[in-house]
């Protein structure tokens, strides 16, 4: 019996109408586009600003946005993992909504949550689904609406984030293409540098933790972006050593859209010349979960059958890593 491993065969992505440019920025904060840009990248973030739609609006447009491309009969997928940091609500899962929404009722899905490194886990675990045998058809959707949980006074993080969407479909590969390998981690440390204090069991929701504002993100900036860089680059390292790839064997390096120095620090380590590193991080920000998805579907046009791609994350809790990709087909 031949191998199986896991290849993405289509891709879909939504974002938002509104674009909050930083010069918009400037009339709500005190700071200034090329502030802004020289240190992050970002020159815009799209932002969902109706007020009765969620995360899952993000998910269910970049779901159809793929079943339509790919004319794909939502009745025939498997799973849903749905990777986000924001869910409409606890407890009732926004996966689960999302695919009654597109019309899967033949999946099962669940939420998966790890920060701005989601999206590379729920790589993961589609492809071992995948590989198991049990499934054909793994929808994975990256969606954040990082809106929701942002503190417009606070420069530190309203400069970073937007909200967007973006899905890819797994599905068994007997050529060897797909995902090859994956170096995942995580380290406990990182909960006191980056998080939301309250609503959660350890500090409930109460009219103190509103009154202190404790609902939204907040980070140790110099903190998280030590850990980052060093870590997205390690892990990107590793994977290719791990690999016997060189830097001309790798075509493309598909990188979480944080810090546009981050993703400079990371390419360097792996000695990659400027025009194989993706990124679209001036357009849309931080979008947590959908980062990954969206750089694919932005670039999806370049990438050939067979072409070696490397996408590398770091959020988080702290969680970060690295996952080998071969791409399974040429876009039509």
């Amino acid at each position: 019996m031949n191998t199986i491993t896991a290849a993405i065969t289509a891709v879909g992505a939504y974002v938002p109408d509104f674009v909050l440019s930083n010069k918009v920025l400037e009339t709500m904060v005190d700071t200034n586009d090329e502030w802004i840009t020289s240190r992050t990248g970002i020159k815009e973030r799209r932002i969902l600003k109706d007020a009765d739609k969620g995360t899952s609006y993000l998910a269910i447009k970049a779901a159809e946005d793929l079943l339509a491309k790919g004319n794909i009969n939502p009745l025939d997928i498997d799973l849903i993992v749905m990777a986000t940091a924001t869910p409409d609500m606890p407890v009732a899962s926004t996966g689960v909504y999302v695919a009654t929404a597109i019309g899967a009722t033949n999946a099962f899905a669940f939420d998966l949550q790890a920060a701005c490194s989601s999206f590379i886990y729920g790589m993961s675990v589609a492809s071992a689904y995948i590989q198991s045998g049990k499934y054909k058809k793994v929808l994975l959707i990256g969606a954040d609406k990082m809106s929701s949980i942002v503190d417009y006074t606070d420069r530190s993080t309203c400069i970073i984030f937007g909200d967007g969407a973006g899905a890819v479909l797994f599905e068994p590969n007997y050529e060897g293409l797909g995902l090859q390998d994956e170096y995942l981690r995580s380290d406990g440390v990182g909960r006191d540098f980056l998080k939301i204090d309250a609503g959660g069991s350890l500090h409930p929701t109460s009219i103190k933790t509103i009154e202190e504002n404790r609902h939204n993100i907040v980070q140790d900036g110099k903190t998280v972006f030590k850990y980052a860089v060093t870590n997205m680059a390690d892990a990107s390292e590793l994977i290719m050593k791990r690999n016997n790839l060189s830097n001309s064997d790798v075509d493309w390096l598909v990188p979480h859209q944080a810090n546009k120095r981050i993703i400079d620090a990371t390419a360097n380590r792996m000695n990659l010349e400027e025009s194989k590193v993706l990124m679209n991080i001036e357009k849309y920000g931080n979008t947590t979960s959908a980062t990954l998805p969206l750089v694919l579907y932005d670039f999806e046009h370049l990438f050939k059958k067979g072409d070696t791609i490397i996408l590398a994350a770091f959020g988080g809790g702290f969680t970060w890593g690295s996952v080998y990709l071969k791409w399974a087909y040429d876009k039509k």
